[in-house]
C-alpha cells in the first residue's frame, strides 16, 4: 500500500491523455449550466469528449438538447452539441479550461477560434443574485490566421430542458422586443412534482439581446438547424405546432452574425438559459399547513421579462465578480496545493446548484423579505428536503462563502421542529421525503439517524454562531437544543445499533465515529449555554464531556495503541474518524492532539490507489469524508495524501457522470451518487484555516 501512496505524488495527469489543453485537469462531466437543481446541464466528458461530441445532459444523464454551430466565410462547424444536419463539420477543441464558477472551451473553426464560456455566477453574499435561475453562454470569435472572416453563430435549446418524460406535450412562445426570449413549458403543469428529477412546472426560456444582426426561429430540430446551415441566418419565424418533446423536436434558436473578425476578438454575444417556476417550495408551518414560497427575486421583479433583462444586461458585471470569486477561491485553496485548488473548483458549482433561496408572502400579500429560507435537495440519492446528513458535509462550503447561508438552511428545520409537529425526541433526519415537498414528519417516520442528526444540528448551529457572531439562533432554540443534547448525553457515550450519515454501509452498534460527534456535539452545547449566560448548564454539559472522553477513548481504541476501531471491541476494525473534523472546526479541542497524531500515522499505511477506505467493512470510500480527515492530519505529507487521492479519481477519466462522492479505492469505480451538493465539504481545509482569521466565540 505504501508504494500507491508514493505515486500520488505524481497524479497530476489525468488516466488519459487527450488532444486539448485542459486547464486544471479533464473532469468527468463539465458544468455548464448548473445553478438549482432544475438548472443543471453537464457535458458527460469521461475519457475525452469534446463539447461537440455529446449532447450536454441533466444531472440525471438525461440529453438536454443545446446546440451551436458557427458559420466561417461559408464554411459550416458544429461547436455544441451533437446535432446530426448535414453540411457542418466539427469544430476542433483547442482548450477547456475550469472555475469556480466558468467553464471556458476554445474551438477552432478552420481560421477563427470561438472562445465558449459558460457562466453559472455564484453570488454567496448578495442573496438576490443567488436566487436567479439562470445561467450564461458567451460566445466571441478570433482570427487564428492573421486574417478577416465573415463570421456568424447560432445556439438553439430544446423542449427536453422542461420534462423527464419526452412523450408530454409542450407550449412555447417567442416574444420580441430590446430582449429577444424563447418560453417552452409544459402544456400541462403538475404543481411541486417532478417525473426523472425534472419539475413538471414552470418554465424554461432562452434569451439574447435584440438587434439588426440577430435572427430566430422555432420549429423542428433538423428544419431550424438546416436553415442556418444553408443560409447563415433564421427566417424570424415560429412554429406553432404544439406538440410532445420528442414529436419532431422542437428546438428554440437564435443566429447572430459577427460580421467581419480579424485578430480582434469579437464583442461577446450573450445567452441566457434559466427555469422558472412559481411558486416553488410547499414547506409545513405550525398546524400543519402547507405554505406556498417563491424564490427569492420575485421580491425585486415583477415579471420574469424583466429579471431577464436585468440579467442580460448584468452580463460584463457579473462576469467581473464571478474572476473575483475564482480568484478569491483558487488564492485560498491553492495555499493548501494546486491539487486540492483544482478539487475545489470543479466542486463550487455542483454545491450551490443544489440550493433555492425563498420567501412568503405577508397576509396583505406583499413579500415578506424578512422571511428567508433555503431549501437544498439532496440530489441523486434519497431527494430529499434539507436532509441534515447531507447539510452537514456540505456545511464548511457556507462557512467559507457566508455564514448566513448556513443559518437559512438550519431555520426551516428548527422552526418546524419548534412548532412540535415532529414527535421524535431526536432531531429530524429532512424536512420533507420528496423535494421540492418540505412538508415534514408529523408521523416521525423520517430515517432515524438519532446520534448523527441531532450531533450535526449542534455542531453547525454553534459553528454559524461561531463564525457570524449571530446568536439569533441559539437564543430562540434553546429549549430544542437542550433536548437533543439531552438525547446525546443518554446515547452517545455506547451508541445503539444504528445507522450514520453512511447509511449505505448499514447500521452498527457502538460506532466510534458517531460516539465522537455525540461528545463533540455534548460540548457544542456547552459553549452554546455559556455564550447564553448559562453557567449551569455549561459547566454540567463540560464535565460530562470531560468524563466521556477517556472512557470513549479507552473503549476505542486498538489493543496495540496504533488506530481507533470502527466500533468497540472489534480490535481489526477501523475507519475514517472524519468527525474529529467538527473538534477543529468548532475550536472545542475535546479530544488530545495524540489521538490525531494516532490517526494520521495509521492512515499513511492503509492507503490504496485513490484514497482510504471508509472503514474495514468495505473497500470503498467518500471523497467528503476524505477531504474532512485531510484537515485533521498533523503533518502536511499525510494531509497531502488525502487530497492527492481526490483528485487523482477526479481527474481519472473513469466516469462521465458530474463528480461523484461515492467510489471505489482501489479502480475509482464511481457507485450511484452523482452531482450531490456534499462535495461543499471539498472545501473543509479552507473552512477551517479561516478559524484563524477571526475570534471564535468558545
Amino acid at each position: 500500500m505504501g508504494a500507491n501512496f508514493l505515486s500520488l505524488a505524481t497524479s497530476a495527469l489525468t488516466a488519459s491523455s487527450v488532444s486539448w489543453n485542459a486547464t486544471p485537469f479533464n473532469p468527468a462531466s463539465v458544468p455548464l449550466a448548473v445553478r438549482t437543481p432544475y438548472l443543471s446541464a453537464w457535458l458527460p466528458q469521461g475519457v475525452g469528449t469534446t463539447l461537440n461530441g455529446a449532447w450536454p445532459q441533466f444531472w440525471t444523464g438525461s440529453t438536454l438538447g443545446w446546440a451551436g454551430y458557427i458559420r466561417v466565410d461559408g464554411a459550416m462547424y458544429t461547436f455544441l452539441g451533437d446535432p446530426v444536419v448535414p453540411g457542418a463539420k466539427s469544430a476542433i477543441q483547442k482548450s477547456l479550461e475550469f472555475t469556480s464558477t466558468q467553464s471556458i472551451f476554445v474551438m477552432t473553426a478552420g481560421p477563427v477560434d470561438i472562445n465558449v464560456n459558460f457562466l453559472s455566477p455564484v453570488e454567496p453574499t448578495d442573496f438576490l443574485k443567488q436566487s436567479i435561475p439562470f445561467s450564461y453562454l458567451a460566445l466571441s470569435a478570433v482570427s487564428n490566421d492573421g486574417g478577416s472572416h465573415t463570421v456568424s453563430v447560432y445556439t438553439d435549446i430544446s423542449a427536453e430542458w422542461v420534462s423527464g418524460d419526452n412523450s408530454l406535450t409542450v407550449n412555447w412562445t417567442t416574444t420580441t422586443g430590446n430582449i429577444l426570449t424563447h418560453q417552452v413549458m409544459l402544456e400541462n403543469q403538475e404543481l411541486y412534482t417532478e417525473y426523472n428529477d425534472h419539475i413538471q412546472q414552470g418554465a424554461a426560456y432562452y434569451s439574447t439581446q435584440n438587434s439588426s444582426s440577430v435572427t430566430y426561429q422555432t420549429g423542428q430540430d433538423a428544419i431550424v438547424r438546416a436553415q442556418f446551415i444553408n443560409n447563415g441566418v433564421l427566417a424570424n419565424t415560429e412554429d406553432i405546432n404544439f406538440r410532445a418533446v420528442s414529436n419532431d423536436w422542437p428546438v428554440f434558436a437564435f443566429a447572430h452574425n459577427l460580421g467581419t473578425v480579424s485578430t480582434t476578438a469579437s464583442v461577446p454575444v450573450i445567452y441566457t438559459v434559466g427555469h422558472v417556476r412559481d411558486p416553488a417550495i410547499q414547506y409545513i408551518v405550525a398546524n400543519d399547513v402547507y405554505q406556498p414560497r417563491s424564490i427569492y427575486f420575485w421580491s425585486a421583479y415583477s415579471s420574469v421579462a424583466d429579471l431577464i433583462s436585468d440579467f442580460v444586461g448584468d452580463y460584463f458585471a457579473a462576469l467581473g465578480r464571478a474572476q473575483a470569486f475564482d480568484r478569491k477561491v483558487q488564492s485560498d485553496a491553492s495555499a493548501i496545493s494546486s491539487n486540492y485548488a483544482a478539487v475545489v473548483a470543479l466542486s463550487v458549482r455542483q454545491a450551490f446548484g443544489a440550493l433555492e433561496l425563498t420567501l412568503s408572502k405577508k397576509s396583505d400579500g406583499s413579500w415578506n423579505a424578512d422571511d428567508i429560507l433555503i431549501f437544498l435537495k439532496e440530489i441523486s440519492s434519497d431527494g430529499n428536503v434539507n436532509t441534515v446528513d447531507v447539510m452537514m458535509p456540505a456545511w464548511p462550503i457556507f462557512l467559507y462563502a457566508n455564514p448566513p447561508l448556513g443559518r437559512y438552511l438550519l431555520l426551516g428545520l428548527l422552526e418546524y421542529q419548534a412548532t412540535g409537529q415532529y414527535p421524535n425526541a431526536w432531531a429530524a433526519h429532512d424536512l420533507g421525503k420528496s423535494y421540492p415537498n418540505a412538508t415534514g414528519h408529523n408521523a416521525g417516520n423520517d430515517e432515524a439517524m438519532p446520534l448523527e442528526e441531532c450531533g450535526n444540528m449542534l455542531i453547525m448551529v454553534l459553528s454559524y454562531t461561531q463564525k457570524s457572531w449571530d446568536t439569533s439562533l441559539i437564543t430562540q432554540y434553546t429549549d430544542l437544543l437542550n433536548q437533543w443534547t439531552g438525547y446525546l448525553v443518554a446515547e452517545a457515550l455506547i451508541p445503539a445499533d444504528q445507522i450514520s450519515t453512511d447509511d449505505f454501509a448499514g447500521a452498527l452498534a457502538n460506532q466510534t465515529n458517531l460516539a465522537i460527534k455525540g461528545v463533540i456535539g455534548i460540548q457544542a452545547m456547552s459553549i452554546i449555554s455559556g455564550i447564553l449566560g448559562d453557567t449551569v448548564n455549561q459547566q454540567n454539559y463540560s464535565s460530562i464531556v470531560q468524563r466521556y472522553v477517556p472512557q470513549l477513548l479507552d473503549y476505542a481504541t486498538s489493543g496495540d495503541g496504533l488506530h481507533l476501531t470502527l466500533n468497540y471491541g472489534n480490535e481489526s476494525s477501523w475507519g475514517l474518524s472524519y468527525n474529529l473534523y467538527a473538534d477543529k472546526l468548532l475550536g472545542t479541542n475535546v479530544f488530545p492532539e495524540s489521538v490525531y497524531d494516532m490517526q494520521t500515522a495509521w492512515y499513511a499505511t492503509v492507503i490504496n490507489t485513490y484514497g482510504v477506505p471508509l472503514d474495514t467493512r468495505h473497500t470503498y470510500t467518500k471523497s467528503d469524508w476524505e477531504l474532512w480527515t485531510a484537515a485533521i492530519m498533523t503533518n502536511t505529507a499525510t494531509r497531502d495524501m488525502f487530497i492527492d487521492s481526490v483528485y487523482k479519481y477526479a481527474a481519472d477519466g473513469e466516469s462521465n457522470k458530474p463528480l461523484g462522492d461515492w467510489y471505489e479505492t482501489h479502480d475509482g469505480t464511481v457507485y450511484g451518487f452523482r452531482a450531490r451538493p456534499v462535495v461543499g465539504g471539498h472545501l473543509a481545509l479552507v473552512s477551517v484555516a479561516n478559524n484563524a482569521d477571526v475570534d471564535v466565540l468558545i
